[in-house]
Protein backbone atom coordinates (compact mmCIF):
# COMPACT_ATOMS: atom_id res chain seq x y z
CA UNK A 1 0.00 0.00 0.00
CA UNK A 2 1.36 9.39 -6.28
CA UNK A 3 4.53 11.88 -7.20
CA UNK A 4 7.69 10.28 -5.95
CA UNK A 5 7.94 11.74 -2.37
CA UNK A 6 4.33 13.10 -1.67
CA UNK A 7 2.55 10.90 -3.27
CA UNK A 8 4.22 8.66 -0.77
CA UNK A 9 2.94 10.33 1.97
CA UNK A 10 -0.35 11.40 3.10
CA UNK A 11 -0.22 14.50 5.55
CA UNK A 12 -3.39 15.68 7.52
CA UNK A 13 -2.58 18.44 9.51
CA UNK A 14 -0.51 16.88 13.02
CA UNK A 15 -1.25 13.09 11.76
CA UNK A 16 2.68 12.51 11.11
CA UNK A 17 5.33 12.98 13.81
CA UNK A 18 9.11 12.38 13.14
CA UNK A 19 9.55 11.22 16.83
CA UNK A 20 6.10 10.30 17.84
CA UNK A 21 5.62 7.70 14.59
CA UNK A 22 8.14 8.20 12.24
CA UNK A 23 7.02 7.62 9.10
CA UNK A 24 10.06 6.17 6.54
CA UNK A 25 9.56 7.27 3.23
CA UNK A 26 12.63 3.92 2.19
CA UNK A 27 10.84 1.78 5.27
CA UNK A 28 10.81 -2.10 4.45
CA UNK A 29 10.95 -5.04 5.92
CA UNK A 30 14.09 -5.55 4.35
CA UNK A 31 15.61 -2.40 4.84
CA UNK A 32 19.12 -2.16 6.28
CA UNK A 33 18.70 -2.01 10.36
CA UNK A 34 22.95 -0.19 10.33
CA UNK A 35 23.02 1.35 13.42
CA UNK A 36 19.38 0.71 14.68
CA UNK A 37 19.73 -1.86 17.08
CA UNK A 38 21.94 -2.64 19.78
CA UNK A 39 21.23 0.92 21.08
CA UNK A 40 21.68 1.19 25.15
CA UNK A 41 18.95 4.10 24.76
CA UNK A 42 19.45 7.60 24.78
CA UNK A 43 21.83 10.22 27.51
CA UNK A 44 22.77 13.79 27.62
CA UNK A 45 25.21 14.83 25.08
CA UNK A 46 26.02 18.53 24.66
CA UNK A 47 22.78 20.01 23.07
CA UNK A 48 21.36 16.45 21.85
CA UNK A 49 20.21 13.06 22.86
CA UNK A 50 22.69 10.70 21.88
CA UNK A 51 21.62 7.35 22.01
CA UNK A 52 24.88 4.95 20.51
CA UNK A 53 28.88 6.15 21.87
CA UNK A 54 30.98 3.58 20.16
CA UNK A 55 34.90 4.19 19.17
CA UNK A 56 34.70 7.95 19.86
CA UNK A 57 31.60 8.19 17.49
CA UNK A 58 27.91 9.05 18.86
CA UNK A 59 24.48 8.49 16.80
CA UNK A 60 21.91 11.51 16.72
CA UNK A 61 18.80 12.03 16.06
CA UNK A 62 18.49 16.14 14.18
CA UNK A 63 15.34 17.50 12.98
CA UNK A 64 15.57 20.99 11.17
CA UNK A 65 13.29 22.92 8.77
CA UNK A 66 14.04 25.00 5.43
CA UNK A 67 12.21 27.73 4.16
CA UNK A 68 11.37 27.99 0.21
CA UNK A 69 14.22 30.50 0.08
CA UNK A 70 16.48 28.41 2.09
CA UNK A 71 16.47 25.37 0.18
CA UNK A 72 19.85 25.74 -1.04
CA UNK A 73 20.81 25.25 2.59
CA UNK A 74 19.99 21.39 2.03
CA UNK A 75 22.94 21.14 0.04
CA UNK A 76 24.76 23.70 2.73
CA UNK A 77 24.09 21.03 4.78
CA UNK A 78 25.50 18.39 2.68
CA UNK A 79 28.84 20.08 2.70
CA UNK A 80 28.12 20.01 7.01
CA UNK A 81 27.91 16.30 7.11
CA UNK A 82 31.11 16.04 4.65
CA UNK A 83 33.40 18.67 6.56
CA UNK A 84 32.48 16.79 9.76
CA UNK A 85 32.81 12.84 8.52
CA UNK A 86 28.93 12.40 9.83
CA UNK A 87 27.82 9.39 8.11
CA UNK A 88 23.83 9.40 7.28
CA UNK A 89 21.78 6.39 8.40
CA UNK A 90 18.64 7.34 7.80
CA UNK A 91 16.81 10.77 5.92
CA UNK A 92 13.12 11.55 5.64
CA UNK A 93 11.38 14.98 4.31
CA UNK A 94 7.71 16.16 4.41
CA UNK A 95 6.04 19.74 3.82
CA UNK A 96 6.84 21.59 6.57
CA UNK A 97 3.92 22.11 9.05
CA UNK A 98 4.76 24.88 11.04
CA UNK A 99 4.66 27.44 8.05
CA UNK A 100 1.53 28.36 5.86
CA UNK A 101 3.37 27.80 2.99
CA UNK A 102 3.86 23.74 3.41
CA UNK A 103 4.16 23.46 -0.34
CA UNK A 104 7.86 24.36 -0.42
CA UNK A 105 9.22 24.67 2.86
CA UNK A 106 10.26 21.49 4.11
CA UNK A 107 11.52 19.66 6.86
CA UNK A 108 14.01 16.82 7.02
CA UNK A 109 14.81 14.20 9.81
CA UNK A 110 18.26 12.67 9.54
CA UNK A 111 19.67 9.85 12.13
CA UNK A 112 23.58 10.47 11.47
CA UNK A 113 26.59 9.22 13.32
CA UNK A 114 29.47 11.59 14.35
CA UNK A 115 32.63 12.58 16.55
CA UNK A 116 31.81 12.46 19.62
CA UNK A 117 34.09 15.73 19.84
CA UNK A 118 32.42 17.73 16.96
CA UNK A 119 28.57 17.02 17.85
CA UNK A 120 28.26 20.56 19.43
CA UNK A 121 30.06 21.84 16.71
CA UNK A 122 28.25 20.09 13.88
CA UNK A 123 24.74 21.19 15.57
CA UNK A 124 25.60 24.91 15.74
CA UNK A 125 26.95 24.62 12.10
CA UNK A 126 23.39 23.27 11.30
CA UNK A 127 21.79 26.25 12.79
CA UNK A 128 23.62 28.76 10.78
CA UNK A 129 22.23 27.38 7.32
CA UNK A 130 18.67 25.60 8.73
CA UNK A 131 15.60 26.72 10.54
CA UNK A 132 14.19 25.26 14.38
CA UNK A 133 17.37 22.87 14.61
CA UNK A 134 16.97 20.44 17.54
CA UNK A 135 17.43 16.23 18.15
CA UNK A 136 14.90 14.56 19.18
CA UNK A 137 15.47 11.12 21.02
CA UNK A 138 15.11 7.38 19.92
CA UNK A 139 12.33 5.35 20.30
CA UNK A 140 12.52 2.10 22.80
CA UNK A 141 10.01 0.29 21.08
CA UNK A 142 8.52 1.53 17.53
CA UNK A 143 4.83 3.23 18.08
CA UNK A 144 2.34 1.03 17.35
CA UNK A 145 -1.40 1.60 17.24
CA UNK A 146 -3.52 1.39 19.97
CA UNK A 147 -7.14 1.83 18.81
CA UNK A 148 -8.38 0.87 15.40
CA UNK A 149 -8.61 4.91 14.60
CA UNK A 150 -4.57 4.72 14.83
CA UNK A 151 -4.65 2.50 11.65
CA UNK A 152 -5.18 6.03 9.46
CA UNK A 153 -1.81 6.71 10.55
CA UNK A 154 -0.58 3.26 9.17
CA UNK A 155 -0.30 4.48 5.54
CA UNK A 156 3.05 4.27 4.91
CA UNK A 157 3.81 2.79 0.99
CA UNK A 158 6.63 0.94 -0.02
CA UNK A 159 7.86 2.43 -3.54
CA UNK A 160 8.82 -0.86 -5.30
CA UNK A 161 6.71 -2.00 -8.38
CA UNK A 162 5.20 1.46 -8.75
CA UNK A 163 4.39 1.92 -12.27
CA UNK A 164 5.07 5.43 -11.85
CA UNK A 165 8.39 4.56 -11.04
CA UNK A 166 9.48 1.11 -11.93
CA UNK A 167 10.34 0.68 -15.84
CA UNK A 168 9.42 -2.99 -15.64
CA UNK A 169 5.94 -2.25 -14.51
CA UNK A 170 3.67 -3.43 -17.51
CA UNK A 171 1.79 0.14 -17.17
CA UNK A 172 4.58 1.98 -16.98
CA UNK A 173 4.35 3.54 -20.29
CA UNK A 174 0.68 3.58 -20.20
CA UNK A 175 -0.08 7.29 -18.79
CA UNK A 176 -3.70 6.35 -19.17
CA UNK A 177 -3.42 3.88 -16.82
CA UNK A 178 -1.43 5.49 -14.46
CA UNK A 179 -3.83 8.11 -14.22
CA UNK A 180 -6.91 5.37 -13.34
CA UNK A 181 -4.66 4.29 -10.82
CA UNK A 182 -4.28 7.70 -9.26
CA UNK A 183 -7.44 8.80 -9.14
CA UNK A 184 -8.78 5.08 -7.90
CA UNK A 185 -5.51 5.32 -4.81
CA UNK A 186 -6.70 8.82 -4.28
CA UNK A 187 -10.38 7.42 -2.44
CA UNK A 188 -8.04 5.24 -0.19
CA UNK A 189 -5.33 8.50 0.71
CA UNK A 190 -8.91 10.02 2.07
CA UNK A 191 -10.15 7.32 3.79
CA UNK A 192 -10.61 7.85 7.54
CA UNK A 193 -11.53 4.83 9.88
CA UNK A 194 -15.32 4.36 9.93
CA UNK A 195 -15.88 6.16 6.98
CA UNK A 196 -18.24 3.73 4.37
CA UNK A 197 -16.07 2.10 2.11
CA UNK A 198 -15.23 3.59 -1.65
CA UNK A 199 -17.22 2.52 -4.30
CA UNK A 200 -15.15 2.36 -7.31
CA UNK A 201 -17.12 2.16 -11.07
CA UNK A 202 -15.36 -0.40 -13.00
CA UNK A 203 -14.27 0.34 -16.79
CA UNK A 204 -15.44 -2.26 -19.74
CA UNK A 205 -11.51 -3.15 -19.93
CA UNK A 206 -10.99 -3.67 -16.31
CA UNK A 207 -14.11 -6.29 -15.95
CA UNK A 208 -12.37 -7.87 -18.64
CA UNK A 209 -8.75 -8.38 -17.28
CA UNK A 210 -11.33 -9.66 -13.88
CA UNK A 211 -12.87 -12.28 -16.36
CA UNK A 212 -9.85 -13.88 -17.92
CA UNK A 213 -7.82 -14.12 -14.25
CA UNK A 214 -11.32 -15.21 -12.68
CA UNK A 215 -12.13 -18.11 -15.62
CA UNK A 216 -8.89 -19.15 -15.44
CA UNK A 217 -7.89 -19.88 -11.87
CA UNK A 218 -11.58 -20.92 -11.10
CA UNK A 219 -11.20 -24.03 -13.63
CA UNK A 220 -7.90 -25.27 -11.80
CA UNK A 221 -9.19 -24.48 -7.78
CA UNK A 222 -11.27 -27.38 -6.98
CA UNK A 223 -8.04 -29.87 -7.20
CA UNK A 224 -5.17 -27.99 -6.36
CA UNK A 225 -7.06 -25.18 -3.16
CA UNK A 226 -7.18 -26.10 0.28
CA UNK A 227 -10.91 -26.65 1.42
CA UNK A 228 -11.24 -23.89 3.51
CA UNK A 229 -10.74 -21.44 0.43
CA UNK A 230 -13.64 -23.27 -1.30
CA UNK A 231 -15.68 -23.47 1.17
CA UNK A 232 -15.49 -18.87 1.50
CA UNK A 233 -15.26 -18.79 -2.09
CA UNK A 234 -18.65 -20.69 -2.88
CA UNK A 235 -19.79 -18.65 -0.19
CA UNK A 236 -18.58 -15.42 -1.87
CA UNK A 237 -20.18 -16.20 -5.24
CA UNK A 238 -23.83 -16.74 -3.17
CA UNK A 239 -23.63 -13.90 -1.16
CA UNK A 240 -21.42 -10.85 -2.38
CA UNK A 241 -21.27 -11.49 -6.15
CA UNK A 242 -18.42 -13.00 -6.92
CA UNK A 243 -18.09 -14.58 -10.82
CA UNK A 244 -16.61 -13.25 -13.93
CA UNK A 245 -19.30 -10.93 -14.70
CA UNK A 246 -18.42 -7.77 -12.17
CA UNK A 247 -15.60 -6.76 -9.94
CA UNK A 248 -16.36 -6.63 -5.99
CA UNK A 249 -16.76 -4.18 -4.07
CA UNK A 250 -15.06 -3.51 -0.86
CA UNK A 251 -18.17 -2.49 1.04
CA UNK A 252 -19.87 -5.87 0.60
CA UNK A 253 -16.98 -7.87 0.95
CA UNK A 254 -15.96 -6.22 3.72
CA UNK A 255 -19.76 -6.84 5.87
CA UNK A 256 -19.61 -10.20 4.69
CA UNK A 257 -16.16 -10.77 6.46
CA UNK A 258 -17.42 -9.25 9.56
CA UNK A 259 -20.24 -11.25 9.88
CA UNK A 260 -17.77 -14.39 9.26
CA UNK A 261 -14.72 -13.69 11.15
CA UNK A 262 -14.82 -10.05 12.54
CA UNK A 263 -12.50 -9.38 9.84
CA UNK A 264 -12.92 -5.90 8.37
CA UNK A 265 -11.46 -4.28 5.01
CA UNK A 266 -9.53 -0.83 4.37
CA UNK A 267 -8.67 0.74 1.30
CA UNK A 268 -5.02 1.36 0.43
CA UNK A 269 -3.01 3.26 -2.23
CA UNK A 270 -0.59 -0.09 -2.51
CA UNK A 271 2.37 -1.65 -0.94
CA UNK A 272 2.57 -0.98 2.63
CA UNK A 273 5.62 -1.05 4.93
CA UNK A 274 5.41 -4.47 6.48
CA UNK A 275 5.34 -3.06 9.95
CA UNK A 276 2.02 -0.89 9.08
CA UNK A 277 0.39 -3.41 6.80
CA UNK A 278 0.63 -6.61 10.02
CA UNK A 279 -0.06 -3.30 12.07
CA UNK A 280 -3.35 -3.87 10.70
CA UNK A 281 -3.72 -7.28 10.92
CA UNK A 282 -3.74 -6.82 14.68
CA UNK A 283 -7.29 -5.57 14.38
CA UNK A 284 -8.66 -7.74 12.32
CA UNK A 285 -8.45 -5.58 9.43
CA UNK A 286 -6.56 -6.39 6.23
CA UNK A 287 -5.64 -3.62 3.48
CA UNK A 288 -7.20 -4.21 0.54
CA UNK A 289 -6.29 -2.49 -3.24
CA UNK A 290 -9.06 -1.70 -5.30
CA UNK A 291 -6.91 -0.83 -8.60
CA UNK A 292 -6.54 -3.95 -11.29
CA UNK A 293 -3.57 -5.37 -12.94
CA UNK A 294 -2.21 -3.45 -16.54
CA UNK A 295 -4.56 -5.51 -19.32
CA UNK A 296 -1.29 -6.44 -21.21
CA UNK A 297 -0.45 -8.86 -18.36
CA UNK A 298 -3.77 -10.47 -17.03
CA UNK A 299 -2.17 -13.52 -15.53
CA UNK A 300 1.12 -11.17 -13.79
CA UNK A 301 1.16 -8.83 -11.71
CA UNK A 302 4.66 -7.61 -9.71
CA UNK A 303 2.39 -5.82 -6.76
CA UNK A 304 -1.19 -6.05 -5.06
CA UNK A 305 -4.29 -5.98 -6.88
CA UNK A 306 -7.92 -6.28 -6.43
CA UNK A 307 -7.22 -9.71 -8.33
CA UNK A 308 -4.76 -10.79 -5.60
CA UNK A 309 -6.84 -9.01 -2.56
CA UNK A 310 -10.10 -10.35 -3.94
CA UNK A 311 -9.08 -13.76 -5.22
CA UNK A 312 -6.27 -14.42 -3.07
CA UNK A 313 -7.02 -13.42 0.20
CA UNK A 314 -10.56 -12.92 0.71
CA UNK A 315 -11.94 -16.35 1.02
CA UNK A 316 -9.71 -17.54 3.22
CA UNK A 317 -10.09 -14.76 5.74
CA UNK A 318 -13.94 -16.23 5.65
CA UNK A 319 -12.16 -19.00 8.17
CA UNK A 320 -11.88 -18.71 11.50
CA UNK A 321 -9.00 -20.57 12.29
CA UNK A 322 -7.11 -18.82 9.07
CA UNK A 323 -8.56 -15.74 10.15
CA UNK A 324 -7.06 -16.11 14.04
CA UNK A 325 -3.60 -17.12 12.59
CA UNK A 326 -3.37 -14.00 10.36
CA UNK A 327 -4.49 -11.78 13.60
CA UNK A 328 -1.80 -13.25 15.75
CA UNK A 329 0.82 -12.63 12.98
CA UNK A 330 -0.41 -8.98 13.25
CA UNK A 331 -0.50 -9.12 17.36
CA UNK A 332 2.99 -10.21 17.33
CA UNK A 333 4.64 -7.52 15.47
CA UNK A 334 3.80 -4.40 18.05
CA UNK A 335 6.13 -2.93 19.25
CA UNK A 336 8.38 -5.61 17.90
CA UNK A 337 12.09 -4.37 16.28
CA UNK A 338 12.87 -4.16 12.81
CA UNK A 339 14.84 -7.63 12.79
CA UNK A 340 11.58 -9.26 13.95
CA UNK A 341 9.38 -7.43 11.65
CA UNK A 342 11.39 -8.96 9.02
CA UNK A 343 11.42 -12.30 10.16
CA UNK A 344 7.48 -11.95 10.82
CA UNK A 345 7.13 -10.51 7.77
CA UNK A 346 8.63 -13.63 6.30
CA UNK A 347 7.04 -16.04 8.20
CA UNK A 348 3.55 -14.21 6.50
CA UNK A 349 4.99 -14.46 3.04
CA UNK A 350 5.77 -18.27 3.21
CA UNK A 351 2.41 -18.82 4.89
CA UNK A 352 -0.21 -16.20 4.28
CA UNK A 353 1.24 -15.37 0.98
CA UNK A 354 2.43 -18.91 -0.29
CA UNK A 355 1.21 -21.03 2.48
CA UNK A 356 0.47 -24.99 1.33
CA UNK A 357 -1.22 -27.25 3.82
CA UNK A 358 -2.06 -30.82 4.12
CA UNK A 359 -5.83 -32.14 4.11
CA UNK A 360 -6.95 -35.94 2.80
CA UNK A 361 -3.20 -36.99 2.25
CA UNK A 362 -2.63 -34.61 -0.03
CA UNK A 363 -0.88 -30.91 -0.96
CA UNK A 364 -2.98 -27.83 -0.98
CA UNK A 365 -2.88 -24.35 -1.47
CA UNK A 366 -3.64 -21.57 1.00
CA UNK A 367 -1.55 -18.92 0.31
CA UNK A 368 -3.36 -15.76 -1.73
CA UNK A 369 -0.23 -15.30 -3.89
CA UNK A 370 -0.41 -18.87 -5.11
CA UNK A 371 -4.41 -18.75 -5.23
CA UNK A 372 -4.19 -15.78 -7.34
CA UNK A 373 -1.56 -16.41 -9.74
CA UNK A 374 -2.05 -19.36 -12.52
CA UNK A 375 1.37 -20.34 -13.18
CA UNK A 376 2.83 -20.17 -9.39
CA UNK A 377 -0.24 -22.40 -8.30
CA UNK A 378 0.20 -24.86 -10.75
CA UNK A 379 4.06 -24.87 -10.18
CA UNK A 380 4.34 -24.80 -6.53
CA UNK A 381 2.01 -28.43 -6.80
CA UNK A 382 3.91 -30.14 -9.17
CA UNK A 383 6.72 -32.47 -8.35
CA UNK A 384 9.23 -29.59 -9.22
CA UNK A 385 9.63 -27.37 -5.68
CA UNK A 386 11.36 -27.92 -2.82
CA UNK A 387 9.06 -28.73 0.37
CA UNK A 388 9.90 -28.12 3.78
CA UNK A 389 7.56 -28.82 7.10
CA UNK A 390 6.29 -25.52 8.63
CA UNK A 391 8.55 -24.65 11.24
CA UNK A 392 8.78 -20.67 12.26
CA UNK A 393 12.43 -20.66 13.61
CA UNK A 394 13.71 -22.30 10.14
CA UNK A 395 11.20 -20.44 7.64
CA UNK A 396 11.68 -16.95 9.44
CA UNK A 397 15.61 -16.78 8.20
CA UNK A 398 14.26 -18.39 4.54
CA UNK A 399 15.37 -16.06 1.55
CA UNK A 400 12.13 -15.28 -0.05
CA UNK A 401 11.67 -14.19 -4.10
CA UNK A 402 9.14 -11.64 -5.13
CA UNK A 403 10.52 -11.51 -8.91
CA UNK A 404 10.06 -15.21 -9.70
CA UNK A 405 8.79 -18.41 -8.04
CA UNK A 406 9.63 -19.65 -4.79
CA UNK A 407 12.78 -21.45 -4.03
CA UNK A 408 11.08 -23.15 -1.50
CA UNK A 409 7.49 -23.62 0.32
CA UNK A 410 6.63 -24.68 3.45
CA UNK A 411 3.89 -27.34 4.31
CA UNK A 412 1.72 -26.89 7.27
CA UNK A 413 0.34 -30.00 8.79
CA UNK A 414 -3.15 -28.10 9.54
CA UNK A 415 -4.00 -24.43 10.41
CA UNK A 416 -3.86 -25.28 14.06
CA UNK A 417 -0.96 -26.48 14.22
CA UNK A 418 0.56 -23.90 12.23
CA UNK A 419 -1.59 -21.47 14.79
CA UNK A 420 0.44 -23.30 17.82
CA UNK A 421 3.61 -23.14 16.84
CA UNK A 422 3.65 -19.66 15.54
CA UNK A 423 2.01 -18.97 19.01
CA UNK A 424 5.28 -20.33 20.80
CA UNK A 425 7.59 -18.84 18.36
CA UNK A 426 6.22 -15.08 19.06
CA UNK A 427 6.51 -15.62 22.78
CA UNK A 428 10.38 -15.13 21.92
CA UNK A 429 9.77 -12.20 20.82
CA UNK A 430 12.07 -9.38 23.25
CA UNK A 431 9.55 -6.68 24.17
CA UNK A 432 9.15 -5.71 27.04
CA UNK A 433 5.01 -6.20 27.41
CA UNK A 434 2.86 -8.24 26.39
CA UNK A 435 -0.34 -6.94 24.19
CA UNK A 436 -4.22 -8.20 23.88
CA UNK A 437 -6.84 -7.38 21.10
CA UNK A 438 -9.90 -6.60 23.00
CA UNK A 439 -12.70 -7.00 20.38
CA UNK A 440 -15.67 -5.07 22.48
CA UNK A 441 -13.52 -1.59 22.01
CA UNK A 442 -11.34 -2.95 19.12
CA UNK A 443 -8.21 -1.47 20.68
CA UNK A 444 -5.19 -2.97 21.91
CA UNK A 445 -4.58 -3.50 25.38
CA UNK A 446 -0.57 -3.29 26.45
CA UNK A 447 -0.13 -6.00 29.36
CA UNK A 448 2.51 -4.16 31.59
CA UNK A 449 1.57 -3.57 34.92
CA UNK A 450 -0.32 -6.27 37.69
CA UNK A 451 -3.40 -4.60 37.49
CA UNK A 452 -3.73 -4.97 33.88
CA UNK A 453 -3.09 -8.28 33.91
CA UNK A 454 -5.42 -8.88 36.70
CA UNK A 455 -8.16 -7.58 35.13
CA UNK A 456 -7.48 -9.80 32.19
CA UNK A 457 -7.32 -13.06 34.06
CA UNK A 458 -10.51 -11.69 35.91
CA UNK A 459 -12.37 -11.60 32.58
CA UNK A 460 -10.81 -15.03 31.40
CA UNK A 461 -12.85 -16.46 34.73
CA UNK A 462 -15.83 -15.34 33.68
CA UNK A 463 -15.48 -17.23 30.30
CA UNK A 464 -14.43 -20.16 32.42
CA UNK A 465 -17.62 -20.43 34.60
CA UNK A 466 -19.84 -19.71 31.26
CA UNK A 467 -17.89 -22.90 29.60
CA UNK A 468 -18.32 -24.85 33.05
CA UNK A 469 -21.90 -24.25 33.10
CA UNK A 470 -22.49 -25.22 29.66
CA UNK A 471 -20.35 -28.53 30.40
CA UNK A 472 -22.51 -28.79 33.32
CA UNK A 473 -25.64 -28.88 31.44
CA UNK A 474 -24.88 -30.99 28.64
CA UNK A 475 -23.69 -33.71 31.51
CA UNK A 476 -26.88 -33.46 33.43
CA UNK A 477 -29.32 -33.81 30.37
Amino acid sequence: MRDALSKHMKTDGGTQTFGGRKQSLIEDARRERSGSSGSPGPSRYGDGFVFEEKQGRVTVNVLFALSGGKNAGFFKTGKIFETFEAKLLHIESRPGRKSKNSTTDLEFFMKCEVHSSDLDVFINSLKRVADDVRSIPEEKVPWFPRQIKDLDRCNMLITKFDPDMDQDHPGYNDSEYRKRRAAISELAFRYKQGEPLPTVEYTAEEISTWRQVYQQLRSIYPSLACRQFLDGLQQLEKECGYGDEQIPQLREISAFLKEKTGFQLRPVAGLLSARDFLASLAFRVFQCTQYIRHSSAPMHSPEPDCCHELLGHIPMLADKEFAQFSQEIGLASLGASDEDIEKLSTLYWFTVEFGLCKQNGAVKAYGAGLLSSYGELVYALSNEPEYKPFSPEETAVQPYQDQTYQPVYFVSESFEDAKIKLRKYSANIKRPFAVRYDPFTCSVEVLDQPRKIQNALSQMREDLKTLHSALEKLSSS
